[in-house]
């Protein structure tokens, strides 16, 4: 699969360099000469590692993305083999927090149709200029990189982060046109008073990967408004290569709320009051072992999504809940279960946030167990909340009552 356009751009920031054809065809040879089978790359936002990655899939080596300051010795141990199905392309791990992880499997197609999907829908063309603000072995970042690829476009590779001045440098030397969040990258740009105003070619910005609250998609798609740009919000999984619906921004304001409707080629339906998802762009299935890279297509274009969900009239998707007791903190999925049973903890999910009620503690000993439960899920200790209550709200069966703490909220 050739993901990279003959007039895409990348461009780092800070040093100038680019993504040329050369660079990925001397990346290509460099990988043939390896032993085949899996290629394991920690995914840095540089051109070098974006060029074994192209270069990866060319070759039809399926390639799994790694946090580049991560310790992935044990993954690397359970999914070693040079025995894989042919169509498998990208191998990507689930964004749960603890435990061995899971790779969710996707075929060449499904990364292909997804970026066509995105690409379309964002109307992205080759004067399209995109920024790097989420890392690249996260889904949502990867998908905007693919999608722009795809098209001809230009990414920029920006490493600070847009709490540093030199990110907001890159932004206007080089004409961005987009940018991509997650929810709490949002509470954090209107910390800053973000203001689209002072970036002029600025027209559009996306987000993903957690519900954003109704005030916040209010705020932005008002400032965008202001300078005639678009909010997207967007709805996804890694499971489906990764995103599955998009809010047009014209019908923001009318369905406030929803994370819109299917991508192109995609449909929603409720069964079970679950959302289940069909479409092009969705996973062969998991693999928890080197044995199931072998394996072909188990999903057959369906995606239980384990959210609870209702489709109106024209298709639009709400999301009302989860099936399992999961949340999100900064993006990444976590666990409930697992949280209490490493801590004295009730945990419940609140707006990217991890709340969790532990009984009659003192401020010290709160401020404890949040550094504590941060640390163990390499998360930032804002995303935790601890508060102490006196007792846990029980049901008559004798198990914790979470829609009492969750009203709490």
């Amino acid at each position: 699969m050739n993901l990279l356009h003959p007039g895409a751009r990348v461009i780092d920031a800070v040093t100038g360099e680019t993504l040329t054809e050369d660079g990925v065809a001397a990346a290509e040879a460099e990988l043939a000469a390896e032993p085949g089978g899996v290629v394991f790359l920690p995914i840095e936002t540089t051109v070098t590692s974006i060029a074994r990655y192209l270069a990866a899939l060319r070759l039809g080596r399926p390639v799994v993305l790694l946090d580049p300051d991560g310790d992935h010795t044990d993954l690397i141990e359970r999914f070693t083999t040079t025995e894989v199905h042919p169509d498998l392309a990208l191998l990507l791990t689930t964004s749960g927090s603890t435990g061995n992880p899971k790779l969710v499997r996707l075929s060449a197609s499904a990364v292909r149709a997804n970026a066509e999907q995105i690409a379309e829908v964002l109307d992205i063309t080759s004067e399209d200029v995109a920024i790097t603000t989420l890392p690249l072995f996260y889904s949502y970042g990867m998908s905007v990189l693919n999608s722009h690829l795809l098209t001809g476009a230009t990414v920029v590779l920006e490493r600070t982060g847009i709490m540093q001045r030199d990110f907001w440098t890159a932004v206007n030397e080089h004409g961005v046109t987009s940018m991509a969040f997650v929810p709490y990258q949002y509470e954090m740009l209107r910390r800053l008073r973000f203001d689209p105003a002072k970036y002029p070619t600025l027209r559009a910005l996306t987000q993903a990967g957690g519900r954003l609250r109704a005030d916040l998609v209010t705020d932005f798609a008002q400032r965008m408004t202001g300078v005639g740009g678009r909010l997207y919000v967007m709805y996804g999984q890694t499971e489906a290569a990764p995103r599955m619906a998009t809010l047009p921004p014209a019908r923001l304001e009318e369905k406030l709320g929803s994370v819109g409707q299917a991508l192109p080629g995609g449909a929603f339906t409720i069964e079970d009051d679950e959302v289940v998802y069909r479409g092009p762009n969705v996973m062969m299935g998991y693999a928890e072992t080197a044995a199931d890279l072998l394996l072909g297509d188990e999903q057959g274009g369906v995606l239980r999504t384990g959210d609870l969900g209702r489709v109106d009239e024209e298709g639009f998707l709400f999301i009302t809940g989860r099936t399992k007791r999961m949340g999100k903190v900064f993006g990444v999925r976590i666990n409930l279960d697992d949280v209490e049973k490493n801590f004295p903890v009730a945990a419940v999910a609140g707006e990217d946030k991890l709340h969790v009620f532990a009984e009659n503690i003192s401020d010290d000993e709160a401020r404890g167990l949040r550094t504590k439960i941060s640390e163990w899920l390499g998360t930032h200790f804002s995303g935790v909340v601890v508060r102490s209550v006196e007792s846990l709200p029980l049901l008559p069966n004798g198990k914790i009552d979470y829609r009492a703490l969750e009203s709490s909220l």
